[in-house]
């Protein structure tokens, strides 16, 4: 199935052929877990968090546009969830000795205490961000999404996007220097 693009692939899981699921969710749901990780700093959650991804996927298949990118719609699904989450758990706790699994790169044994320090500190730092903020943060400089996938994700412009993560990044390195 790695021959075939996500959208080929969903477009026969929206035709009832369910066990094509396996390459989507090999494709992403290490890309979701890191999504949802860095916006909860809690791994259960996160991992919850994808499974309902998936699960959601299936069940909103017969929605699914093969007019537009995968990729967006996979993410719009993931928003939405940790919308629902959010709403069912009003307090949000966050253990700051998790962050330190958030990299997505391996770490050597050499790495500095500074380097930990510092992303500890920018951890904390984004923790202390809106939600709002902290989300496009995270697709836009975690994930790699692009300003269109974002734009289509969050159903505003381009031009938007752009206005939003540099008001983010702004209010980051606001909180992260006042901090430190």
């Amino acid at each position: 199935m790695d021959l075939y693009s996500d959208e080929e692939i969903m477009v026969k899981v929206k035709n009832d052929q369910l066990a094509l699921m396996k390459p989507l969710f090999d494709r992403y749901h290490v890309k979701l877990y890191n999504f949802f990780l860095r916006l909860t700093f809690n791994e259960d959650v996160s991992k919850d968090l994808v499974q309902n991804v998936f699960y959601r996927i299936i069940k909103y298949r017969k929605s699914y546009n093969p007019e537009y990118k995968f990729k967006s719609w996979i993410y719009q699904l993931a928003r939405n969830n940790f919308a629902d989450h959010l709403k069912k758990n009003k307090v949000m706790f966050s253990d700051f000795q998790e962050v330190n699994s958030l990299t997505v790169e391996t770490e050597t044994a050499l790495e500095s205490l500074e380097l930990k320090e510092k992303k500890q500190a920018l951890y904390e730092a984004m923790a202390q961000l809106p939600e709002d903020k902290r989300e496009i943060l995270v697709m836009s400089r975690f994930q790699g999404l692009k300003y269109e996938e974002i734009s289509k994700i969050l159903d505003c412009s381009v031009g938007a996007v752009k206005v939003k993560v540099h008001r983010a990044i702004n209010q980051l390195k606001e909180v992260y220097f006042k901090n430190n």
